[in-house]
């Protein structure tokens, strides 16, 4: 097993994303969804080490990267995950800070 996305350096996490985007092309060809899912959200995790959480703050809301008409509130921050709720909804629920997009004003 490989070594945590919290403990690569920034270079390592690049080449880790770089090299999870050719496999999920590689399954997506192949029709392999459920594959190409799990090296989605591995990709998305490791983009997520790449950002500062310092970034992102609580009580805003932002877009869903890849989600038409859809946005995330941030209650709070929780290292790379912001935890709140999608679309008002009254679920709370985590994502990785890389899905979110820009702030909505």
């Amino acid at each position: 097993m490989g070594e945590r996305y919290s403990q690569m350096s920034p270079a390592e996490l690049q080449q880790e994303v770089a090299e999870l985007k050719v496999k999920a092309q590689k399954a997506e060809q192949m029709g392999m969804i459920n594959e190409f899912a799990v090296h989605e959200r591995k990709m998305l995790m490791a983009q997520a080490y790449l950002m500062d959480p310092a970034d992102f703050r609580p009580g805003e809301r932002y877009e869903l990267k890849e989600s038409v008409n859809e946005f995330f509130d941030i209650d709070y921050l929780n290292g790379i995950f912001a935890w709140g709720h999608r679309n008002g909804s009254s679920k709370q629920e985590a994502v990785p800070i890389s899905v979110l997009g820009t702030r909505i004003k």
